[in-house]
């Protein structure tokens, strides 16, 4: 039931991912080139949210809760937006290939229209990101408020994992099978409070496959 949610969650933050190293690549290089004297503030501010993206995406694919990821993209977006604003004020609305000539740094110089191309990568990648997260946020909180509207109440903070896409219940799907008595019989599923529970017959596997709509689960018991 959470198998796609994990899967989209997965593809989106590695394309994240990879969009931040790129912008940590650049504005590395920026600080290769300019620190520590020349368009000191935003050459060091630009290195703080990529790498605080890289490190949050490193720590939360490992474990983390809805309560935390939400609060992580609301962070990460304020960081990304004001990345893209600055970007926007500093090169300004100019066509790059009318730059001529070559700017200084503090190792030299380097060629005044690579610079403008580079600062304009910047702010696509700022921006994008910003987008990238806030649309995070919005479905992170619509996820977790639809688990809690299901009856798991804790959704907030149980694994985010746990979370269902648009259309699932969240939960996987192994959590409905539990060796429990007393039963309705064998094969018949009795609610209980945040699932249904299967007394497994000896000698035999049980298939569950989810009811249509949210309603009762269908069960079969297969000979191992």
């Amino acid at each position: 039931m959470t198998i796609m949610f994990v899967n989209l969650r997965r593809i989106g933050y590695l394309f994240a991912f990879m969009l931040s190293a790129a912008a940590l690549g650049l504005t590395a290089n920026f600080a290769r080139l300019f620190l520590p004297h020349i368009d000191r503030d935003f050459t060091v501010f630009a290195l703080i949210p990529p790498s605080v993206t890289i490190f949050a995406f490193l720590w939360i694919m490992q474990f983390s809760q809805p309560i935390v990821e939400v609060t992580i993209h609301f962070l990460l977006s304020i960081l990304w937006l004001i990345m893209g604003a600055w970007s926007a004020d500093t090169i300004g609305f100019v066509q790059c290939y009318t730059f001529q000539g070559q700017l200084t740094t503090a190792r030299g110089s380097i060629s005044a229209q690579s610079y403008c191309y580079q600062m304009k990568a910047i702010e696509a990648l700022s921006w994008t990101l910003f987008v990238l997260f806030i649309i995070f946020f919005i479905i992170l909180i619509t996820l977790a408020s639809r688990a809690v509207v299901y009856g798991r109440y804790y959704a907030w903070r149980e694994h985010v994992s746990q979370l269902g896409w648009f259309g699932e219940l969240p939960g996987y799907p192994t959590e409905a099978i539990y060796p429990r008595a007393p039963m309705y019989g064998y094969g018949q599923p009795y609610p209980m409070m945040g699932g249904y529970h299967v007394q497994q017959m000896p000698g035999h596997s049980v298939v569950v496959q989810p009811g249509i709509n949210g309603g009762q689960p269908m069960v079969t018991h297969v000979p191992a």
